[in-house]
């Protein structure tokens, strides 16, 4: 198998992973959202440690703790995450898997706002074009929710800065899960004291398998983490492009049939805006990797020849 070929492997492992998730949190009730999300922080240092362990590799940290920018850029993505996980868990227990999926449909088009407002990117005809049909897919489901999807927004917003602050700071996959997970770690522990001393803990008085299942919520986290990082390596950025509607295609389809969550003709309807402008959005993704790719060609051409000669 190609390095190419393995890389598709690994990222689609991953998105399905993902894709599938609404499943594993409903199994955790009747745990509120923040005790899971607890549990996930506290059960993904633990996993993220023992791996880190194995691989000799804690130098990293010396670097972070000594460079007040990375440390504060990692304290910022780990607040977005957490963020992140909180709004999907609990949108997902309240049954809104579909909405969930909506968040993560529009992501890709969040982010290409937050190039153009943060990074000072240019906007490309289509990409705009895509932009102004995802406005005005919110604007209908809108009022097809009777409010604003809240936990959409939230969930592509948090996600599409979590995603620039990491660009930014370029850690390696596992070394920067485990520091994020790390800053959560002491209010995760503080929560989780208060709950058991309240009696409102949930974790041990449900099940056994319900023990099991919160317990491994650190490796579920960690193992698509690490599986997209090694997508991430080997896989051009169109094909990951393509590949992240895969999660989220997923997730509507186990919130619509297996849960049986309503898609009246008005959301159907802001679905299909979303997915023509995702349509648009990736075309344009497609011409511009040509382009570059042409021009790269262009330029690389004339020095084999001068080479030859």
């Amino acid at each position: 198998m190609s390095d190419e070929r393995r890389g598709y492997l690994y990222g689609l492992t991953a998105y399905v992973m993902w894709g599938f998730f609404p499943i594993y949190f409903k199994l955790l009730r009747p745990s509120p959202p923040l005790e899971i999300l607890a549990h996930r922080v506290v059960w993904s240092v633990v996993f993220v440690a023992l791996l880190l362990t194995g691989m000799r590799n804690w130098r990293f940290l010396a670097r972070i703790l000594h460079t007040p920018r990375l440390l504060g850029g990692v304290s910022l993505a780990a607040l977005l995450i957490a963020v992140n996980w909180a709004t999907y868990i609990y949108g997902v227990n309240s049954s809104r898997v579909v909405e969930t999926a909506l968040g993560y449909f529009i992501t890709p088009l969040l982010v290409v706002l937050l190039g153009v407002t943060v990074m000072r990117e240019r906007l490309r005809p289509l990409q705009g074009v895509a932009v102004g049909i995802g406005v005005l897919a919110v604007v209908i489901l809108t009022v097809d929710y009777g409010r604003l999807p809240y936990i959409a927004l939230t969930l592509a917003a948090s996600f599409g800065c979590y995603g620039l602050i990491k660009k930014r700071m370029s850690l390696p996959p596992a070394e920067g899960l485990f520091v994020e997970s790390a800053v959560l770690l002491l209010p995760a522990l503080a929560f989780l004291t208060w709950l058991n001393l309240s009696g409102g803990a949930e974790f041990g008085h449900v099940s056994g398998l319900h023990t099991v299942l919160m317990l491994v919520a650190g490796v579920l986290t960690a193992i698509p983490l690490l599986l997209f990082a090694g997508a991430a390596n080997r896989v051009p950025m169109v094909g990951l492009g393509i590949l992240q509607y895969v999660a989220p295609i997923l997730q509507l389809g186990v919130g619509v049939l297996i849960y049986h969550e309503p898609m009246p003709p008005a959301r159907l309807a802001g679905f299909g805006l979303v997915w023509l402008a995702l349509l648009v959005f990736t075309v344009d993704g497609l011409r511009s990797a040509r382009a570059a790719a042409r021009d790269r060609a262009a330029v690389v051409e004339p020095v084999l020849q001068a080479g030859g000669s």
